[in-house]
């Protein structure tokens, strides 16, 4: 009994491992495991029984979680926006854009997807989208199809990492951190691994160029009375719309001084590129209305008009939301019901919205809602009773023992999360994982945005890794699974064998692996966005106190 009582937290963890690989639901699995081995510990006199009722007070903190609010309303945002078929313009228009130029295709795929996950947040939805619009085409031209299916793949995993994620959502939450904190710690990374993906195009067209072709001029749908293409109004309008966003950033402190603002306070530099960014995208679209609706000159192309008019709604939607979340004017949540109120918006001026749509994205947010909620509740009794049994000071024993110290242990751990990605959801992983780790994440002084942000650029690589990974599943459900004929060449074109998909990914995999190591070595790539870190220095202050006889006459008095 002795023994029992000494390892009944290893016994626990172990318990709820077996029960996971049994195939039982997560939520079920973790209540089940507490119950069990609460009522035990009661049984073996190490809690008294009346442990069990703090768990009501638990239960009430997690549905009085106002973050948490955040994740039905961007479900339902991205479902709107997604299902609104923004992606297949998204797709068309940016395609036609870049498609000229060799490796054009594949870049624009790459951005296609970033805007995707910056707007609607859900791997599945972008996966799915890229790959029944965009993957004919780039099987009709590439020859490397590997490389088509691993750039859809890649492209739609960036919901992961992209703000407003709600990876990260569920990760600052289980770390105790700001949403907002999180979503700047995370802004410069993602951003970083989408420049990666783009310059790991460009080299490929110049190394390989009959994999990343350009597309022939037949595919290429805007032209121009006399048959040009439309790019050079189109760069003109971009280059407008930058200097005067360059101006807004760099006069942005002035401007504030002379709208009454105080002038010994310099603007926050997030705060300027918010305000640049929204006055280079607002002109734009302005110029593009004036020009198409007001004087009817056609000075902008129709490839810069199309560009325009598809391209600036989700862009102003993205910098809405993130805009507000990052200069602190409203919360995560607010952000996200912001969100949601924009995509209907959208698409009711796009006249896509009906009540199918409607009740679709609302179903599909009542149910992600209430699977967290349910994961949430069992993990919490999970945790109720591993904390009462003591295996917190069990966990940080364990990791005690890592040779290596603060890197031992990241590496030790971002390799569990590696793995444990192959066979479980993020929500899983962060349920049960971090809150055991969190004590050791602080005994060990480590950032918890940097090691959040961290842990999210491992779980997106997981999504991709083979042979588990569930963005590789949702391409092959969308992907031709026998020889067909192409629509337009009229082709007999061969299926997309399993084994492209899982080729195509182990480059992006390692790419991304790259960008976890350089997040480990370099924290300031997650740092630099949460600004400076002010640090209180207790010595330093003056704390002069009146004596205490002055202070009661004072009362009394």
């Amino acid at each position: 009994m002795s023994w029992l009582v000494y390892n009944l937290a290893p016994i626990m963890f172990v318990g709820l491992l077996v029960f996971l690989l049994t195939g039982f639901p997560v939520a079920f699995a973790l209540a089940t495991t507490g119950i069990v081995f609460g009522l035990l510990a009661v049984e073996l006199g190490v809690v008294p029984a009346a442990f069990f009722g703090a768990l009501p007070l638990r239960v009430y903190g997690i549905m009085m979680n106002d973050v948490l609010l955040a994740i039905p309303f961007f479900t339902f945002m991205g479902l709107i926006l997604e299902r609104s078929r923004m992606a297949e313009d998204l797709l068309e228009t940016i395609g036609q854009v870049f498609g000229p130029m060799r490796g054009g295709l594949a870049i624009g795929v790459v951005l296609v997807g970033a805007l995707l996950a910056a707007t609607t947040g859900v791997v599945a939805a972008s996966v799915i989208a890229m790959g029944l619009i965009s993957l004919p085409i780039m099987l009709r031209y590439f020859t490397n199809r590997p490389l088509a299916a691993g750039v859809i793949t890649a492209s739609g995993t960036l919901a992961q990492i992209l703000p407003p994620s709600i990876v990260l959502i569920v990760i600052a939450d289980q770390l105790g951190q700001s949403v907002g904190d999180m979503y700047q710690g995370a802004f410069i990374p993602a951003f970083m691994l989408v420049g990666l993906y783009l310059l790991a195009m460009v080299v490929v067209a110049l190394v390989r160029p009959q994999w990343l072709p350009a597309l022939p001029p037949e595919a290429l749908i805007y032209h121009e009375p006399g048959g040009a293409s439309g790019h050079r109004s189109l760069g003109v309008l971009a280059l407008i719309g930058a200097a005067v966003g360059w101006l807004v950033f760099t006069y942005y402190s002035a401007l504030m001084v002379a709208m009454g603002g105080d002038p010994t306070l310099e603007q926050p530099t997030d705060e300027k590129v918010v305000m640049s960014m929204m006055a280079a995208i607002g002109l734009a679209w302005v110029l593009a209305v004036i020009d198409h609706k007001i004087l009817r000159t056609n000075f902008l192309s129709k490839l810069a008009r199309q560009v325009t008019f598809v391209l600036i709604p989700p862009l102003l939607l993205i910098f809405l939301v993130l805009g507000t979340i990052f200069l602190g004017i409203a919360t995560p949540t607010e952000g996200g019901a912001m969100g949601a109120l924009g995509a209907v918006l959208m698409a009711l001026a796009r006249k896509r919205l009906n009540m199918t749509l409607l009740r679709q994205g609302l179903d599909a947010s009542a149910k992600l809602s209430i699977f967290v909620m349910f994961v949430l509740i069992g993990s919490t009794l999970f945790a109720l009773t591993f904390h009462a049994i003591d295996g917190p000071v069990w966990v940080k024993d364990l990791f005690a023992e890592l040779p290596g110290g603060q890197l031992g242990f990241l590496i030790f751990v971002n390799s569990l999360i590696f793995v444990l990605g192959f066979f479980i959801d993020f929500f899983e992983i962060a349920f049960i994982l971090l809150p055991l780790l969190l004590p050791v994440l602080r005994e060990l002084d480590i950032n918890l945005i940097w090691f959040g942000v961290m842990v999210a650029m491992v779980l997106q690589t997981s999504f991709l890794t083979p042979p588990f990974g569930f963005a590789l599943f949702y391409l092959r459900s969308v992907a031709p699974k026998e020889d067909y004929t192409d629509k337009v060449t009229r082709k007999r074109l061969p299926a997309l064998k399993t084994v492209d998909i899982y080729k195509g990914s182990i480059a992006f995999v390692l790419l991304q692996l790259v960008m976890v190591v350089a997040i480990m070595f370099y924290p300031q790539i997650v740092l630099y966005g949460l600004g400076e870190v002010v640090v209180l220095d207790v010595d330093a202050v003056d704390l002069d106190f009146m004596p205490l006889e002055e202070e009661e006459a004072i009362v009394f008095e």
